[in-house]
């Protein structure tokens, strides 16, 4: 979920109801401190439809990195053999598929040890038509982010490499989903949502 999709202030009340506000809940931490997750049960039952989502939750292990080198493979047209740095003592050799992977592109790399879909698939050393891959370079479908699919998820330029791509992506938060209705025109922003969380806590 993106940010850019919160409720503005241009909307009107009849483009609002029968949207959802989407929440993310460090933002709902920001009014009052919380140990555990917000039980939706309770939150429902004070008049707001309410889920979770977690976000990042389908994958482990996956750091940024820059492609320093990039050349074709020898065996195969459509791969591409990359070197890698993710921040360690030394890069790694990668093997690659995607149209988009380039020399001094910033992407999400999950090492040897990462996993993916929701722990289902584990990166291992592995030999692409002959050549050693040390790790995978990520689109956002392999993460879980979205279903682009078509190329490599590419990050600034400014991107710190070897840092965990969750906390880069503010991914450890839960995302609170509430279904909006006319009669709660109090809960359009953040602090309305807030406003009722914490009741349950007092």
């Amino acid at each position: 979920k993106s940010y850019d999709n919160y409720i503005g202030l241009t909307d009107s009340p009849s483009e609002i109801y029968g949207r959802t506000l989407s929440i993310p809940d460090s933002l709902i931490g920001r009014y009052f401190e919380f140990a555990t997750e917000i039980p939706t049960d309770k939150l429902t039952a004070l008049g707001l439809e309410t889920a979770f989502e977690n976000m990042g939750k389908s994958f482990s292990g996956v750091v940024l990195g820059k492609v320093v080198e990039c050349g074709p493979h020898e065996n195969a047209d459509k791969l591409s053999v990359c070197e890698v740095d993710t921040g360690d003592s030394e890069n790694y050799s990668i093997v690659c598929g995607a149209p988009n992977v380039k020399k001094g592109i910033y992407v999400p790399v999950a090492k040897v040890g990462a996993t993916l879909q929701n722990g289902e698939f584990k990166i291992k050393k592995a030999k692409l038509r002959g050549v050693e891959s040390i790790g995978m370079l990520c689109a956002e479908k392999e993460l879980g982010l979205s279903d682009a699919n078509e190329g490599l998820m590419e990050l600034a330029s400014d991107a710190p490499v070897g840092n965990d791509l969750r906390d880069y992506l503010q991914l450890n938060d839960t995302i609170i989903d509430v279904d909006l209705t006319p009669n709660r025109a109090d809960c359009l922003s953040i602090a309305g949502i807030a406003r009722d969380a914490g009741v349950l806590y007092q």
